[in-house]
């Protein structure tokens, strides 16, 4: 059972729920492109040797593709974002837990930063202003926009 539904109130009902993007992966696919070209080239060229340089760099960036895919995987499965007809919902972490809630009733104004890649691929910065505080940042949130939307029609 995921966190927002252990922590909803009786009569509470979950509007937007969202995710961090899906270009949290963007660093793994870049390091297994940089893995294929340095495989392909090798192999145009005929020089398959499971000690050249080359097979040595292929072998570390597809070891770090794997690594960066699990780092990225994990931090997308163990944040959870949720607008309730009540109050905005986030949560990160899995061991070490960070939870920030607010209730719609302090909520002054909702904040979307995008970049001109962010407005391309609809994800975006989120900061939620509330009386007398405010939420962290949430980084790389797809669907800024219709989260924000979600939180000012409450």
């Amino acid at each position: 059972m995921s966190y927002v539904q252990k922590v909803l109130q009786p009569g509470e009902n979950v509007v937007f729920t969202g995710t961090i993007h899906w270009l949290v992966y963007l660093t793994a696919i870049l390091f297994v492109l940089l893995a294929g070209i340095v495989m392909a080239a090798q192999t145009a060229y005929g020089t398959v040797d499971t000690q050249s340089p080359a097979s040595l760099l292929a072998g570390a960036a597809g070891l770090i593709a794997v690594l960066s895919f699990i780092r990225a995987w994990f931090q997308r499965f163990t944040t959870e974002i949720a607008v309730t007809d009540k109050r905005v919902i986030f949560k990160e972490g899995f061991i070490r837990r960070s939870t920030t809630e607010m209730n719609m009733g302090r909520v002054e104004s909702v904040e979307v930063d995008q970049s001109i890649l962010g407005r391309i691929f609809n994800y975006g910065d989120i900061t939620v202003r509330g009386t007398g505080a405010g939420l962290q940042p949430m980084r790389m949130i797809g669907k800024p926009i219709a989260f924000r939307n979600a939180v000012i029609v409450q």
